[in-house]
């Protein structure tokens, strides 16, 4: 599987801004492999605005369409208001591993159940135009087995098919080669063998 997600290195965010009705609602939004970087966020929004009326968040720590890594909280605002209509953008924005954190300074004019899901989805959505993005590719890991002579030309093949070399094992016959094969593509070494002339072996479990 291949998914876009927030190119945003760890222990970094995206803030925007955005005011409704005097009420200033603050977007967070940063790059969430899994739940800690979350909750890393969300320590960082409460540490900085610690006099904010509240912290509502919404994370999707996987792949689009995770059902287990996810979480929103409406922190204090009714219920439904906040967390679930971010969560809702972040989800058909088609992103993964994304976190948000929406902070509110109440303004002193209350906006009711509606107007308040509709500032927080609109917050989030506002924070996601012209977000950097880059490509995660799922891999599945296998091995390759090369004499001594192939290796430099495998290796070679392999990084040229954007193919990572996970660590190398060395033994008498040659040396046997961990990849992260990309889990949607069909293991097809045919080039490969042709460059080595049929001297690459793609090892089962097991064997």
């Amino acid at each position: 599987m291949r998914y876009a997600v927030p190119d945003i290195p760890a222990g970094q965010w995206r803030e925007s801004e955005l005011d409704v009705e005097k009420s200033r609602f603050i977007a967070w939004l940063c790059h969430a492999p899994d739940i800690a970087a979350f909750d890393t966020l969300l320590a960082a929004a409460r540490r900085t605005h610690p006099t904010a009326s509240h912290h509502c968040s919404a994370f999707i720590a996987g792949p689009p369409g995770e059902q287990t890594a996810i979480g929103f909280s409406d922190d204090g605002e009714p219920g439904g208001t906040a967390g679930r209509p971010m969560y809702q953008v972040l989800e058909g924005s088609g992103l993964g591993q994304v976190g948000c954190v929406v902070t509110r300074y109440f303004g002193g004019t209350k906006l009711g159940t509606g107007g308040l899901a509709r500032a927080y989805a609109q917050a989030v959505a506002q924070a996601l135009e012209g977000l950097p993005r880059r490509e995660v590719v799922e891999r599945t890991l296998r091995q390759l087995k090369v004499d001594f002579a192939g290796e430099a030309e495998a290796r070679a093949w392999l990084a040229g098919h954007d193919i990572p070399v996970e660590r190398a094992a060395y033994d008498a016959d040659g040396v046997a080669l961990t990849v992260g094969w990309p889990s949607d593509a069909d293991v097809d070494l045919a080039s490969l063998e042709a460059r080595l002339r049929g001297r690459v072996n793609l090892i089962t479990p097991g064997t």
